[in-house]
């Protein structure tokens, strides 16, 4: 055997590891960071230009593989406010058969009176794509939560099909330990097939899941639904237990991004985004 052919048959490549942990606490009338550790490729940024307590998680390994392994954990101290975002969209590039997928675990604590927004930019999955994503959420009983997730299979403007791919998405919401939320999305194989389908997506190339947790959270319902009415994209909400969870299916990451940002704008009462959601 070729020294190539046993590199290539290799699962032990160098890999990218990150982990970041963020606590955030109440300080007389403001919201300060109390805790930081970041380690590997994972790094913070605390741009908080609003008010809110503001992170800002930057992967520093350019992109996402294969085999790659990222773990953040933001802790909300009572009655404390932050959003925590990410500085752009991330990439997940193509894996090899023989690499485990991409492990990324995102794990989000609210204690008693606390506000949260969980704002990733759009995860763009490439042809052979393996990713693994899981996002945590444990509130107290009064707690406020905002949090959307956004997959784009391919980039359609550059002609991109993704028939290749392995896919395992969860958000689990428990609320004063209670399971609220259990939501899962699982591909494997030819993605853009399965999409096509009536019952996936009807052609869509791009889809967002929005998790709203708070005490008003059934009375928004409404006010997401006509927030969306004029989107190009397939939109739906609906609301029970003290949760609003709407869901986008778009032809493309642009229609998706707009969809997205309607959504946001309507459910956080028009405060500005996150400079990073602008550039």
């Amino acid at each position: 055997m070729s020294t190539r052919s046993v590199a290539a048959s290799r699962s032990d490549l160098q890999r990218a590891t990150g982990s970041l942990s963020v606590a955030v606490k109440r300080r007389a009338e403001a919201s300060v960071l109390a805790d930081l550790r970041q380690d590997g490729c994972l790094k913070a940024r605390f741009p908080n230009p609003d008010g809110w307590f503001q992170a800002v998680a930057l992967n520093s390994s350019g992109g996402v593989a294969g085999g790659d392994s990222l773990d953040a954990a933001f802790a909300v101290g009572a009655g404390a406010s932050a959003t925590f975002a990410t500085q752009a969209a991330e990439r997940f590039y193509r894996a090899r058969p023989v690499d485990a997928p991409a492990r990324l675990r995102t794990h989000i604590t609210l204690a008693e009176g606390a506000s949260a927004e969980w704002m990733p930019q759009e995860a763009i999955l490439f042809d052979g794509a393996a990713l693994d994503r899981r996002l945590r959420v444990e509130l107290a009983q009064d707690a406020w939560f905002l949090g959307v997730e956004s997959l784009v299979f391919g980039r359609t403007a550059m002609g991109e099909r993704v028939t290749s791919l392995r896919l395992a998405d969860t958000i689990r919401v428990r609320r004063a330990g209670r399971l609220i939320l259990h939501d899962a999305i699982r591909l494997t194989g030819d993605a853009a097939a399965a999409l096509a389908r009536p019952a996936v997506a009807r052609g869509g190339a791009a889809v967002a899941t929005l998790v709203y947790v708070a005490p008003d959270a059934e009375s928004r319902r409404d006010e997401l639904r006509a927030a969306w009415a004029d989107v190009p994209a397939e939109t739906g909400a609906s609301a029970w237990d003290g949760m609003l969870v709407g869901r986008v299916v778009a032809v493309d990451g642009a229609a998706l991004r707009g969809a997205v940002l309607a959504g946001l704008a309507a459910l956080r009462a028009r405060r500005p985004l996150p400079r990073v959601w602008q550039c």
